[in-house]
Formats: C-alpha cells, sequence, structure tokens
C-alpha cells in the first residue's frame, strides 16, 4: 500500500500539477513537445521562484502519489505530469482499445449541461475516464455531491472514436457525446 501524502508534499504534489500540466513558465521552465523536462532544470527553476525543492522529495511525490501524476523517464534525467494538461502536449500514447465501460465522475450539479452537451474536455487536453466506479466516486467528491456517468466506450471506439490510456491508468478521449453516457435520474 501507497503511504498517504504529507500536507507538504500535497503541496508540492499542486505546485508540480500547475508547473507541469498548466503554466511551465510561472517558474520559467519550457517543456517538450511530449510534456518532459530535465529534472535540473526543474528543481533550479523552482529555486529561483522561491519554491526550493529538493530531488528526494521529487522523487517522494512521485512515488506516493496516490493518483501517480507524475513520471519519471526511464533514465529518471526527466520528468512529466501524465496527464491532465491544459496546454498542448503530445503524450505519445497510442490509441487502445477500451473495455466496453469505463465511467466519470462529476457532481450532481454539472448533470443538465452533461445531459445536453455530453462531456467535453474543458480546460483541459481529453476527457478523463476511469476504469472503475470506486475511482469514479473519489473524482466526482472533488467537485460536489458526486455521481457516476456510465460511458460506453466499447460503443464509441466501433464508431470511430479515439481512446488512449495514460501511464496511471487513466482513459483519455477527446469528448464523449450524450447518447454515450448513462447518466442516473
Amino acid at each position: 500500500m501507497i503511504p498517504r501524502m504529507s500536507p507538504d508534499l500535497v503541496r508540492l504534489s499542486k505546485f508540480l500539477s500547475l508547473v507541469l500540466r498548466h503554466e511551465p513558465e510561472r517558474i520559467g521552465i519550457s517543456l517538450d513537445p511530449q510534456g518532459w523536462v530535465a529534472v535540473d532544470d526543474l528543481l533550479a527553476a523552482a529555486a529561483r521562484a522561491g519554491k526550493p525543492v529538493t530531488r528526494e522529495q521529487l522523487d517522494l511525490v512521485v512515488a506516493t502519489n496516490d493518483k501517480k501524476r507524475f513520471a519519471f523517464s526511464s533514465d529518471g534525467s526527466r520528468i512529466r505530469a501524465s496527464q491532465g494538461h491544459s496546454i498542448e502536449i503530445d503524450l505519445g500514447l497510442p490509441p487502445v482499445v477500451p473495455p466496453e465501460r469505463l465511467f466519470h465522475g462529476t457532481a450532481m450539479r454539472f448533470l443538465d449541461a452533461i445531459r445536453a452537451e455530453g462531456l467535453r474536455s474543458q480546460s483541459r487536453q481529453h476527457v478523463h475516464l476511469s476504469p472503475d466506479e470506486e475511482t469514479a466516486i473519489k473524482v466526482g467528491q472533488r467537485h460536489g455531491k458526486p455521481v457516476v456517468l456510465a460511458v460506453l466506450a466499447g460503443t464509441m471506439h466501433r464508431e470511430g472514436h479515439l481512446f488512449y490510456r495514460s501511464d496511471n491508468g487513466v482513459w483519455l478521449t477527446e469528448a464523449v457525446p450524450a447518447g454515450y453516457l448513462e447518466i442516473p435520474d
């Protein structure tokens, strides 16, 4: 079992999410087209920005983040966010055949819009889907009273929609039209 992250590591994880998914320029780093940045460059830029981070802290965040939000390159010299980017990044994930059903956790207050428009990526590059209902509930709880939507991913795939699976097991697709959703009453 992965230990829970301390409050300091949670803050570091949020900082990393900000600079590796949304605003690398905030600390003066540039991500390559696949979202990677050299660890040494990240650590130096974080220190210059008044957010000093040690390599040990970085290793601990990557190892203990329950959602595996970050990954090191095979040689450990680079780091990137696994998914969730609001900036243009090509994670280099090949399209894969999804399971028949995937799940999306959201809050009750969003259901009317979802019924009308389906699931859209909003400010991110992809809609994030979970392989199981339990994970989807956890995601939905972040936004209010949770509700889990079933996504007819197998049908979507057979009808030409592409799916990708990130390194941490999150399923990604461009959008989910409302007709492919099972929404509870």
